[in-house]
């Protein structure tokens, strides 16, 4: 469950990103608003000013009141729990960085997304659960999710390792969007969602409860990675092929809690159009 897991993302984070990613730093912005630039400064640093954010919501073409209730801290997922999926969040300096395991129920087999900065809690789990895992799919190679790559690989088996053939990796099996793979009652295909990083990828899993999608740092709760390759082709990417996913998908990203393709309608404000 994602209870205890906090949003990555509050206002001051996704304003900063829309910032970066249109190129307006805080002098033009306060330019623009007609405000001080110690207004903005520190809206950035977590003030909630709600006149002022709304004013740069609209300047950088964010959801108003979706901001509003971030500042607010007026939401945050519905916990969500699936059987056959499992998830890490583990420590990497001063973030928290997940992992997801996801099995089949009869055969036990399991594949592995991301390895997160520590192999034992996920070893752990995977002796605990008797998996065995066929397959590590990497939805990019961000060093804080692929920390623990080569000892996860060996502990597990030397199971293959999959990557987007725009970063490649030695050793990993070069992929691109349409990939596809079962394994028992479960398929995964592969979409490249990328503006985070130039070979993002996101991976649907059916076979289980709900359709899953492990998104990475394409998309957060309430927030998204972004776009430290192009903040242009991230939000494209999210739009096109993230959130034209059905409502009950459940999005497992690369930090913070799950989510679903439904609560990001209603609350991510990089998707002002969406409901």
């Amino acid at each position: 469950m994602n209870t205890e897991i906090n949003l990555e993302d509050f206002h001051e984070d996704i304003l900063g990103k829309a910032m970066r990613g249109l190129g307006i730093g805080k002098n033009e912005m306060a330019k623009r608003l007609g405000s001080e630039k110690s207004d903005i400064d520190e809206i950035l640093s977590g003030g909630v000013n709600e006149s002022l954010i709304r004013l740069m919501a609209c300047e950088l073409n964010l959801d108003t009141e979706k901001l509003i209730r971030s500042a607010n801290r007026e939401w945050s997922p519905a916990p969500l729990e699936i059987r056959g999926l499992k998830q890490f969040n583990l420590p990497f300096g001063d973030m928290l960085v997940n992992v997801y395991v996801i099995w089949e129920q009869t055969s036990k087999n399991a594949w592995v997304f991301d390895t997160g900065p520590m192999a034992h809690p996920v070893l752990d789990f995977i002796e605990d659960e008797g998996l065995k895992v066929n397959a590590i799919f990497l939805t990019h190679t961000h060093r804080d999710h692929i920390a623990c790559l080569d000892e996860l690989k060996e502990k597990t088996g030397n199971p293959s390792v999959y990557v987007h053939e725009l970063e490649a990796l030695d050793g990993c099996l070069l992929i691109t969007e349409g990939f596809e793979e079962s394994s028992g009652t479960l398929s995964i295909q592969a979409l490249h969602t990328h503006g985070h990083a130039l070979g993002g990828i996101t991976y649907i899993i059916d076979g289980l409860e709900s359709p899953v999608a492990i998104v990475g740092d394409a998309i957060f709760a309430g927030s998204m990675g972004g776009g430290m390759v192009s903040y242009e082709d991230a939000l494209r990417t999210n739009r096109e092929k993230i959130m034209t996913l059905s409502g009950e998908t459940i999005l497992c990203p690369g930090h913070g809690p799950m989510t679903t393709v439904q609560e990001e309608k209603k609350n991510n404000p990089f998707f002002p159009e969406l409901r």
